[in-house]
């Protein structure tokens, strides 16, 4: 219960939900046992009268003897039914309160969950991978709210039934309680170990239909790659695979449960002969009645299920615990991504790095070595290098994803930790090299990340992402719905509408990561037009492998392995003669070879 303890919080928040709960929970037990005890008083007045009733025959006074004991029977048949109508209802307040408290709780547990998520550092993301988020806020989740709800309600009633029940059942009789609780204890037992086979095999199966489902998806999302490669009956085969293994673990679980029902119903069934058979005992002796038999069989009936129920509550609270523990771990992350000063301060954007190194905590791969430069509020810089040389992770120290490991980056000549996380960030408009697009339409996905931004301005940074030519050329134009990731754009589209989404921010700071890899040399050279006027007035950075982008920028700095290794203007490098001329005259020749080829 360690790790359930966490939970106690929200029991608190909902005590009302919760005593309530109880209150009615134990008016609805006492209605439970009270029907027994009415069914004694009918089969001993029964059983009391008959003999009456028989020395009566032939004589008036039976049939009127006769009316009054039927009318007695019948009272007391109506009087049951009434407590039964009574009890139906009070067990539906139990569920309005108590399973309606679990509903909450797993509402509000949820909603913390993926608030942590969304406080967590990027440094979280790579640690994690995106299927253990969704289950831990799903599946735990659901797993925990089955101990809120199901496990508390029954583990209750089985409690308050056991102080109210057998009190009564001994002061009745303490022997032949005894001999009718016997197989009760092993029934519980039986259940827990069952119940732990089922769990397990149903982990099996569901283990099973994820990596069939994960199969499906990816056949469905690759159809064009595998019927390219003309593997349909290779695939038929896979899934034929997965699918028996489905089924075999399907099979198993059913064999256990064909057990389940059979076991429970046996261990009752004995504990009814065992009550039938004492009870018969105890009445020849003269210590019980008739109707203390069948008391004691209802008795038995009314404690079967909460016994049952208790090995797989407790199945239930283990499943819980574990799942609570996970949970735990994420919500006990810390962010390391705060602010020391809290400033929200208008910025003009000017930007250094002064002898930063960065080292990634996940990978402990070293990106960045001593990188300095500077950038004046308006001016412009372009990041050169070859893939892996560290030019994204400039982006994400300035967008401020991770904190530099050495050295100190500067916004307005204040070190970027003393800026609010949410406001340095709201400042800067960032294009990521890899595109993510939300399944909404066009126009909600540039106006992403703003709180008021009219049409005009939508309209406006589309043109200036070169961009609003294609949207016109959809059918329902900004109102047209994207699919998942995007998927109804080309690649060069997708990124336009990145640069759209960015710019129409009026950042301060502009990040263009590499943002136009997926277009063509003349696509990118419209956009890089386009992207002179964007770029007036506001600091921005270009990080790029293309030598064609960075002749936007005032400065240029090229990176190789985390290290700065040239910086000046594109004249003045190319005068130098180094890796920056090298890229430029391979860069050049290739569009060279590029253009003769469509010639």
């Amino acid at each position: 219960m360690k790790e359930l303890s966490y939970l106690n919080k929200y029991f608190w928040k909902y005590k009302v939900h919760l005593g309530l709960g109880i209150i009615f929970l134990t008016i609805s037990i006492v209605f439970q046992i009270l029907p027994a005890q009415l069914v004694r008083f009918a089969l001993d007045l029964v059983s009391s009268n008959l003999k009456m009733y028989q020395n009566l025959e032939g004589m008036d006074l039976q049939s009127a003897f006769k009316e009054t004991l039927d009318g007695r029977i019948v009272f007391y048949g109506v009087l049951i039914l009434c407590i039964a109508l009574l009890r139906g209802f009070f067990l539906f307040l139990v569920r309005q309160t108590i399973i309606v408290m679990s509903r909450h709780i797993e509402y509000d547990l949820k909603n913390e969950i993926y608030a942590q998520y969304q406080r967590l550092p990027l440094s979280f993301y790579r640690k994690n991978n995106t299927g253990d988020l969704i289950a831990r806020i799903s599946e735990d989740v659901s797993k925990v709210r089955m101990y809120l709800g199901p496990a508390i309600m029954y583990g209750l009633n089985m409690i308050i039934l056991f102080l109210i029940l057998i009190p009564i059942m001994a002061s009745i009789n303490l022997k032949l309680t005894l001999y009718a609780l016997l197989p009760l204890p092993i029934l519980s037992v039986s259940i827990y170990f069952v119940n732990n086979i089922i769990n397990k095999r149903s982990e099996e199966i569901q283990e099973s239909l994820s990596w069939l489902s994960t199969f499906v998806q990816e056949a469905f999302s690759g159809i064009r790659v595998i019927k390219s490669f003309a593997r349909e009956i290779d695939s038929v085969d896979k899934f034929r695979d997965e699918s028996k293994e489905y089924k075999k673990r399907s099979l198993k679980l059913a064999q256990v449960n064909a057990l389940f029902f059979p076991l429970i119903m046996s261990l009752i069934g004995l504990s009814t002969i065992l009550t039938v058979y004492v009870g018969g005992m105890e009445v020849i002796a003269g210590k019980i009645s008739i109707g203390n038999i069948a008391e004691f069989i209802l008795y038995v009936n009314i404690l079967t299920w909460p016994v049952t129920s208790l090995g797989w509550v407790t199945s239930i609270i283990q499943r819980a615990a574990a799942s609570q523990k996970r949970i735990n771990q994420f919500l006990n992350e810390t962010n390391s991504i705060i602010s020391v000063q809290n400033l929200e301060k208008g910025i003009q954007g000017k930007l250094v790095f002064d002898n930063v190194g960065f080292v990634y905590p996940d990978s402990g791969i070293e990106a960045l070595k001593n990188v300095s430069f500077e950038v004046k509020p308006g001016e412009s810089i372009a990041v050169l290098g070859t893939t892996g040389s560290g030019k994204s992770t400039i982006a994400n120290l300035i967008c401020r994803m991770y904190d530099a490991t050495e050295g100190s980056v500067l916004v307005d000549d204040e070190k970027i930790e003393n800026y609010k996380p949410a406001f340095i960030r709201s400042q800067i408009g960032y294009v990521p090299q890899d595109v993510f697009l939300f399944s909404d339409t066009i126009s909600n996905n540039i106006a992403f990340g703003t709180e008021h931004v009219s049409e005009e301005q939508i309209i406006k940074s589309a043109k200036d992402a070169d961009l609003y030519d294609n949207i016109l050329g959809f059918p329902k134009q900004f109102e047209t719905i994207l699919g998942e990731r995007g998927i109804t754009l080309s690649g060069g589209q997708k990124q336009r509408l990145s640069i759209a989404r960015a710019i129409v921010r009026s950042p301060k700071i502009l990040i263009l990561d590499d943002c136009l890899s997926a277009v063509d040399t003349k696509t990118e050279n419209t956009i890089l037009n386009s992207m002179k006027r964007v770029m007036q007035g506001r600091t921005s950075v270009v990080i790029s492998h293309r030598v064609s982008s960075a002749k936007l920028a005032d400065k240029i700095i090229v990176i190789h392995e985390g290290r700065v290794t040239e910086s000046g203007t594109h004249d003045s490098l190319m005068e130098k003669g180094g890796t920056y001329k090298e890229l430029y005259d391979k860069q050049l020749q290739s569009e060279e070879v590029a253009d003769q080829n469509l010639n």
